[in-house]
């Protein structure tokens, strides 16, 4: 099943405060908004997507903790980007200055930024091309690097600023680059 998109705005446009209320009180469901307004309802993945998306947070959280520069965020964690749109990747990470130029109660709710680092990993349910809609829009709002993993085709759309979309196939490995120095995610596990 792929994500259903909702357009509420001919009865009610959202407030921040009230989307963010609607996800606190729904929280067995995933909803995003895109920078129109449309809910985006995403459908609970299955038992291998979740792993293997838990793998690969895994090995970004470990470096974080080792590196410190930054904060790393599964794919629970909302971004409010500058083009108005609320978004989940499945895995980021923000510098450590831009985390602590938040205020406290930011903290508490959807992070106002894009990050500076994130993942898509395709799942059987997500379309490829909205996905890459959603790649492209977050270097649009400012994404320094991103990571469009596609299992079923064993490849790698990586997104940079300024730059065109490089695509790998079948990669052991990805380099966080300048972005993410030292970090590598073996895809290992992600395969």
């Amino acid at each position: 099943m792929e994500a259903l998109t909702v357009d509420f705005k001919p009865i009610i446009d959202l407030t921040d405060e009230q989307f963010f209320q609607l996800c606190q009180t729904n929280k067995g469901i995933k909803f995003e908004r895109n920078a129109t307004g449309e809910l985006v309802i995403m459908p609970p993945v299955g038992g291998e997507s979740s792993n293997r998306n838990g793998r690969l947070n895994q090995q970004l959280f470990n470096w974080s903790d080792v590196d410190g520069s930054g904060i790393a965020f599964d794919s629970s964690g909302g971004f409010k980007l500058p083009n108005g749109a609320d978004r989940s990747p499945d895995a980021s990470w923000i510098k450590i200055e831009r985390w602590n130029n938040l205020t406290d109660e930011q903290k508490t709710r959807f992070l106002p930024l894009c990050p500076d680092f994130a993942i898509e990993l395709l799942f059987p349910s997500d379309s490829l091309k909205a996905t890459r809609r959603k790649m492209q829009e977050y270097i649009e709002n400012g994404l320094r690097l991103g990571w469009l993993i596609n299992r079923k085709n064993r490849q790698v759309e990586i997104y940079r600023k300024g730059q065109d979309v490089e695509i790998l196939d079948n990669p052991v490995s990805l380099s966080g680059e300048d972005v993410l120095p030292d970090f590598t995610l073996n895809l290992e596990t992600i395969w």
